[in-house]
């Protein structure tokens, strides 16, 4: 088994993280993966929810909003539509981002499309969720 995994996570606009980890956990589109050392080669898409990740002593959270995952030869590789640190996260704003898309979820418009809306449900609970997990280092 090799000695952990190479881990890149990396938006339209930037890239957020490239580092040795020892394990991942994500989000695929139909429920959320563990990744190891030695793990098979796979493309899948990712889903909304939190990706965490083992660096040293440390758990690490982003925020991921969908996109494409490839595990290839220990280096996994994020490409996502959106992501965040939880360091960097404003609360506030996804704080009032939930309240509207609740408020779309529950009281749609004419017109409105709703998968839209519970997509920004979702993105909202996950970005207040991984908020929680900021780093004080």
């Amino acid at each position: 088994m090799a000695d952990g995994l190479e881990l890149e996570v990396a938006t339209p606009e930037r890239e957020l993280v490239r580092e040795r980890v020892s394990e991942v956990e994500l989000p695929g589109k139909n429920g959320y993966m563990g990744i190891l050392p030695g793990h098979a080669p796979l493309l899948s898409e990712l889903g909304i929810g939190h990706l965490s990740y083992l660096a040293g002593p440390k758990r690490r959270y982003i925020s991921v909003h969908r996109g494409f995952l490839e595990v290839l030869d220990n280096h996994v590789r994020v490409l996502a539509d959106a992501a965040e640190r939880a360091e960097e996260i404003d609360v506030e704003r996804a704080r009032t981002a939930l309240r509207r898309a609740r408020e779309q979820v529950l009281n749609p418009v004419a017109g409105a499309d709703f998968a839209l809306a519970q997509s920004a449900l979702e993105r909202a609970q996950t970005r207040l969720e991984v908020s929680e997990h900021k780093q004080t280092d």
